[in-house]
């Protein structure tokens, strides 16, 4: 049996990591709403840019429509893509119609490289320029968006905040990433 003095000692021993515990936990809390909060301003931000493309599109659509009016189906396509991309709900959502829009938008340039007088056409050009400066946005706006959700998982999936992350179910967050190789490449801006 323990004296007093011991189990005094025992007691207090208890008390200070009961008290640890709960510290832990309620930082640990704090911390993912805090990363939450991060990744939520990163998406906003990534939407901002996202929205001024959308603007353009329609744009350079008609912009193409003056001088390839036979080329309505690939137009139609890129401003159908344009919509499901600016209307999805989800994050997930949000990255499969930015694959189908990065795709469209690959077909449209490859329709004007066939009209020579629409590649010199000055509101051509800038609407191009404008589209570029965008998407160089709209790509550091995504490793910023990345970097938050990457950190965000590995504290939802390290220990011991991973107890923490279950108990107040933080599930893992949805990179906005490319899919496949084809829509991996660049989309290419002619002049």
């Amino acid at each position: 049996m323990l004296g007093i003095g011991a189990m005094v000692w025992v007691a207090i021993i208890i008390a200070a990591l009961a008290v640890i515990i709960v510290i832990y936990g309620l930082t640990a809390y704090n911390g993912f709403i805090r990363m939450v909060n991060r990744i939520d301003e990163a998406y906003a931000t990534m939407d901002v840019y996202l929205k001024k493309r959308y603007d353009l599109i329609p744009n350079l659509v008609n912009t193409v429509k003056g001088y390839a009016a036979h080329e309505q189906e690939t137009l139609d396509k890129v401003i159908k893509a344009r919509n499901t991309a600016q209307g999805a709900a989800t994050v997930e959502d949000k990255i499969a119609g930015e694959n189908a829009l990065s795709g469209t938008l690959k077909t449209l340039f490859a329709v004007a490289e066939a009209y020579p007088d629409l590649k010199a056409n000055t509101n051509f050009i800038n609407l191009q320029q404008q589209l570029q400066n965008i998407e160089g946005e709209i790509a550091n706006s995504r490793k910023y968006y990345n970097a938050v959700v990457r950190e965000y998982n590995t504290k939802t999936q390290v220990f011991p905040s991973s107890i923490i992350a279950g108990m107040f179910k933080f599930a893992k967050k949805t990179m906005f990433e490319i899919n496949n190789a084809e829509e991996r490449e660049n989309v290419t801006v002619q002049f």
